[in-house]
């Protein structure tokens, strides 16, 4: 069955209002001692001690207490030992008999000693491998608990956004709803594929035969400057032509008898074969 996110959220909720992951009780040992005369404070003095608190219980706190702490006790311990070795050299001068040592008693004694100490230096590395080790912990941890904080964060963040997507969907549905005016602008993906391949590849085809025509250009520019150079004799032919043919009209109307029907046939015979030309060099009019 499939896990809702408001119901992770809640399960993470619960978990972590039952587990309580703080460093607080590292520092109960070692943080101000409750007032024993049962006196209330008022508001002001409860919101200090509570900043109190929560300096107190910081890693750089703790931190500078346990540094503060192992001076203390080094100092402590050689005060001990100090105490200690002169109350037993008294007490063996003073009881009665007094104590005498041997030497060999010393060098026993020190052979010893120097096996506890080989003894308490292996355990000192051992603690301190140890504590190594719980400091790495110690982080791991700390930087899985802040990326599980971060996650929920998000996590909680989630349901909005997804009821936003989904409005967003729907919004999205809606205005891609087919055009009348123009279906293909509401064509499914594979087939607005096609149309789009099918319009590059009529595009390519008609720059190719563009390309193809550009590249006659040039020759039909040639040939063109041909067929107007074998034009001009014969435009100066047909403006002749046709001057005489005005002129056989002309004769003919002011009534000059035979020589008005010679340049009628002559002007038809030179109109045939103008048509003639042009229909041969196919030159338009």
């Amino acid at each position: 069955m499939a896990t809702t996110p408001e119901a992770a959220i809640e399960r993470l909720q619960e978990l972590q209002k039952n587990q309580k992951i703080s460093i607080i009780e590292l520092s109960d040992d070692f943080g101000p001692k409750p007032s024993s005369n049962g006196t209330k404070r008022n508001s002001t003095g409860s919101d200090a001690s509570a900043e109190d608190a929560e300096q107190a219980t910081s890693p750089a706190t703790l931190q500078a207490d346990l540094i503060h702490y192992k001076e203390l006790f080094s100092k402590l311990r050689f005060s001990y030992v100090e105490q200690t070795t002169k109350e037993k050299f008294l007490t063996a001068l003073t009881i009665d008999p007094p104590q005498f040592v041997e030497p060999q008693e010393n060098l026993e004694l020190e052979a010893q000693l120097v096996e506890v100490k080989a003894s308490l230096k292996a355990q000192k590395l051992q603690v301190a491998d140890m504590l190594a080790q719980l400091e790495r912990r110690g982080r791991e941890l700390s930087q899985r608990y802040e990326s599980i904080q971060l996650r929920t964060t998000e996590l909680s963040s989630l349901p909005s956004q997804i009821s936003d997507l989904d409005a967003t969907i729907s919004s999205l549905r809606e205005s891609s709803a087919p055009d009348p005016a123009n279906p293909s602008l509401s064509m499914p993906l594979p087939e607005t594929l096609q149309a789009l391949q099918a319009r590059e590849a009529e595009e390519a085809a008609l720059d190719k035969q563009l390309a193809s025509l550009q590249a006659a250009v040039p020759r039909k520019t040639r040939e063109l400057e041909r067929l107007e150079a074998e034009l001009k004799p014969l435009e100066m032919q047909r403006n002749g032509t046709v001057a005489a043919a005005k002129e056989a009209q002309r004769r003919r109307e002011e009534g000059e008898a035979g020589m008005g029907d010679d340049l009628e046939e002559r002007g038809r015979w030179l109109t045939a074969v103008e048509q003639g030309l042009r229909g041969m060099l196919e030159v338009e009019k």
